[in-house]
């Protein structure tokens, strides 16, 4: 080995690479262009954004799929969004509002305000799924399932998403994010 190199930072000097020659015993400090560390610090910090960001969803659908599925047994009503008693856009409204996340109240409403769209093969918990031209919703909640508020006479419950609700789809979001 020729020599050995060293990078390192502090907030006095910024990025600085030390290089040591083996044969000769020199050290030399030479620092970092001031754009170039820039430049890199920003590109860290914005994939940890990403990442952090895809994460904190992730546990926010979470706590929205526990919020729905607890409601279950529950009453349907025109109008409600609970406790005890709610119609389809009240009830993902509601488990959304336990997760720390606003949703408006009527279905075209909340399709509308979640920027983030999603195909039916790429549904994740917590995600909204809309049906009959939007005009009902329901809470994707895995495993082919969705929990939602049928119709008067009715009530929560969780459901199987075959056929019939796959022939009616009319898109899905991905709220939280």
């Amino acid at each position: 080995m020729l020599g050995s190199t060293t990078a390192q930072a502090t907030a006095d000097t910024g990025p600085t690479l030390q290089v040591r020659s083996t044969d000769s015993q020199v050290e030399r400090t030479v620092q970092a262009p001031a754009a170039a560390a820039r430049s890199s610090a920003k590109k860290a910090k914005a994939k940890k954004t990403t990442l952090s960001r895809a994460a904190l969803q992730k546990v926010k659908a979470g706590k929205a799929v526990s919020a729905a599925r607890k409601q279950i047994g529950d009453p349907y009503r025109w109008g409600a969004s609970g406790p005890g008693a709610f119609d389809c856009s009240g009830l993902v409204q509601y488990a959304w509002r336990k997760a720390g996340v606003t949703l408006p109240r009527i279905t075209t409403s909340q399709y509308r305000a979640v920027r983030k769209k999603v195909s039916w093969s790429r549904l994740r918990p917590g995600d909204l799924m809309f049906f009959y031209g939007k005009g009902h919703v329901g809470m994707y909640v895995g495993k082919g399932k969705m929990v939602h508020s049928p119709s008067s006479g009715k009530t929560v419950r969780s459901v199987s998403l075959k056929g019939y609700y796959k022939s009616s789809f009319a898109g899905a979001v991905r709220p939280g994010g």
